[in-house]
């Protein structure tokens, strides 16, 4: 397995939880972003900066990706590429996305993205905080615990 890292949007909470389980499992990590992010020094981590431009994380991310991969990212249909893939994503605040919610999750964001686009404000997502960094941990390590064969 390997584990992607949408980059551009990572939180800066998450990094630290990342990285330890990086580097306690040996877990071989490509980060993909349109500029440079740092996650941390490690011999597991791969940075990979691609061009500017709409999605090219995102194809990069998608070519990518195998079965059984693990891609963190926010983004709702770059997740749904990984599902399509036999992939597996999680998000920011440890939603882990599965082919039996993904299409639901998709359908809103697409419904939201249409009420924005027709004029109606609309908030945003509640800031990012440390109790979004911990159902991630508690997430990202269960799965880790279920899916990957080192622990």
């Amino acid at each position: 397995m390997t584990l992607f890292i949408d980059g551009d949007a990572f939180p800066n909470l998450l990094k630290p939880i990342v990285l330890r389980s990086i580097e306690r499992l040996a877990l071989p990590t490509k980060v993909i972003a349109n500029k440079k992010i740092n996650i941390g020094r490690s011999s597991h981590i791969e940075y990979i900066i691609v061009d500017q431009g709409a999605d090219e994380a995102d194809h990069r991310i998608v070519d990518l990706c195998q079965k059984d991969d693990l891609v963190i990212t926010a983004d709702i249909p770059l997740s749904d590429r990984i599902i399509s893939k036999e992939g597996h994503a999680i998000d920011h605040r440890g939603e882990l996305y599965s082919i039996e919610n993904i299409k639901q999750y998709l359908a809103m964001r697409n419904l939201m993205e249409s009420i924005r686009e027709s004029g109606e404000m609309t908030g945003g997502p509640k800031a990012f905080g440390p109790k979004d960094a911990h159902a991630f941990a508690n997430q990202f390590n269960a799965f880790l615990a279920k899916n990957y064969p080192k622990l």
